[in-house]
């Protein structure tokens, strides 16, 4: 499995800010240009001028747009990134976009100066546009790594699961333009196929022809060979990588944090940190208030429901955990014949007596939630997130579930990923809540706003109702 490195192949190192640049030129070319193209199209001298206001919304809209991109990792490299999501990134952006300029504009009071028309097309036509251009970016790049080109070369220091795993992705994803030179390994491997060469063999390589990269699946237990790799590849221009093991994969989920230039690994964090959680908040506002406007007719004939359907109060409040363990006070429509909040709570069970008839059909459909969305726009919770328990079955389920309380890095949501993918109502488990949690921390280390508007849009097709539900 050797394939001699060739230097000449028109290789583009990770360095190398070319690409990168060039995006940035055509997204900023097909965006301020489609405004006015559009503008003059759609009015051909009988509607109201241009006017500095149009250029200042397409420039404004270039400066938003790179703002939100860089947030999304839209100009970093494209190897490893699926086409998909790649245009998906830009759609977010753009969404970002939109919002802010509709921002801008009400609080100016300028909106009646745009040609609301042309101002619409333009918000579809532009990220349209963008996508298409990245698209044929890809389609370019895609025939020149078929000719050899636009290609870098890597190496693999070790045999074992981990490199075998590596192989197979780089193998099934040749639109990542990455070409194996050779699997190199110094120790003796039973069961393993032949090495190309010894770790100097590779290092040699190197030196010679220009090796990109360098992947290191050496078992993390072996340090003393990882570190002469790491002293050997010190010599070189190679990018060194360690590939780690299923142990040091699970314990370095959230990635390296620069403390003042040193150096620590994050193994629990929170992902809305700085400006990523400025815009969590913006996104719990933002699309809070838009929800709230579509179920406030729903949410007053559920509270007429409650009421009629029987005594007590149609609102009420329970302790939860909230962001940091601390508690906060969760609204919900009363669905039981009791309201509970205290040291004892028994969870809701199939056929509980203590759940009123109708109080069944709003837990069945979720409907029993919608105050919740008050608790967002007042900051206790997020639209999406990990589901808050009760206090007394939080302490008793951090006792026994490795990492529980790391769900609490993050503000408690309305739906999140757990629920999405089935795992909602009764925990009458430590099963079931481990694989609740399970999707909660995932949920924390892959956070990005397209997650959460993907699990917003899994919930209103899936999510409001599940024969756990009760």
């Amino acid at each position: 499995m050797t394939h001699p490195p060739n230097a000449g192949s028109g290789t583009i190192r990770r360095h190398h800010t070319e690409p990168a640049v060039v995006l940035r030129l055509l997204d900023a070319l097909l965006i301020a240009g489609t405004l006015p193209a559009l503008f003059f199209l759609m009015q051909p001298g009988n509607g109201p001028p241009w006017t500095d206001a149009f250029s200042l919304a397409a420039v404004g809209a270039v400066g938003l747009f790179f703002f939100f991109a860089e947030m999304n990792g839209l100009y970093r490299s494209w190897r490893g990134v699926p086409l998909m999501e790649e245009c998906a990134r830009v759609c977010l952006a753009w969404m970002g976009v939109m919002f802010g300029l509709l921002l801008i504009a009400y609080a100016t009071k300028s909106s009646e100066v745009y040609s609301r028309r042309a101002v619409l097309t333009w918000f579809f036509v532009a990220p349209t546009l963008v996508c298409g251009g990245r698209i044929a970016a890809a389609m370019a790049l895609r025939h020149l790594r078929s000719r050899g080109r636009n290609m870098r070369a890597i190496g693999i220091i070790g045999r074992g699961p981990a490199a075998e795993l590596l192989i197979r992705r780089i193998e099934d994803a040749p639109w990542l333009g990455m070409r194996i030179v050779g699997i190199y390994d110094d120790r003796e491997v039973p069961g393993a196929g032949p090495a190309a060469g010894s770790v100097e063999d590779l290092v040699a390589l190197a030196r010679v022809s220009g090796v990109d990269h360098v992947f290191v699946t050496l078992p993390t237990h072996d340090t003393d060979g990882i570190q002469r790799c790491i002293a050997a590849f010190a010599d070189t221009t190679s990018s060194l990588y360690i590939v780690p093991d299923a142990f040091v994969a699970e314990l370095f989920q959230a990635g390296w944090v620069n403390l003042h230039g040193v150096p620590v690994v994050g193994v629990f964090e929170s992902p809305f940190e700085g400006a990523s959680g400025w815009l969590k908040r913006a996104e719990d506002v933002i699309v809070g208030s838009m929800i709230l406007l579509v179920v406030a007719v729903p949410m007053l004939i559920v509270a007429l429901g409650v009421k009629l359907t029987s005594p007590g109060p149609v609102l009420f409040r329970q302790r939860r955990y909230g962001l940091d363990g601390r508690e906060i006070l969760v609204w919900k429509f009363r669905s039981m014949s009791v309201v509970e909040d205290g040291g004892q709570i028994t969870q809701a069970t199939k056929n509980d007596a203590r759940v009123t008839r109708f109080g069944a059909f709003l837990r069945r459909t979720s409907l029993d939630e919608l105050p919740q969305f008050f608790n967002v726009l007042g900051g206790s919770m997020s639209i999406v997130g990990p589901r808050p328990h009760a206090v007394m079955h939080n302490e008793q389920f951090r006792k026994v579930i490795h990492a529980y309380m790391q769900r609490h890095k993050v503000k408690p949501g309305i739906t999140g990923l757990a629920q999405v993918n089935g795992w909602r109502g009764e925990t009458d488990t430590t099963e079931k809540m481990q694989r609740r949690v399970d999707h909660d921390l995932e949920y924390i280390r892959t956070w990005s706003v397209w997650l959460d508007l993907k699990i917003i849009a899994l919930t209103i097709v899936r999510g409001f109702t599940g024969k756990n539900a009760y």
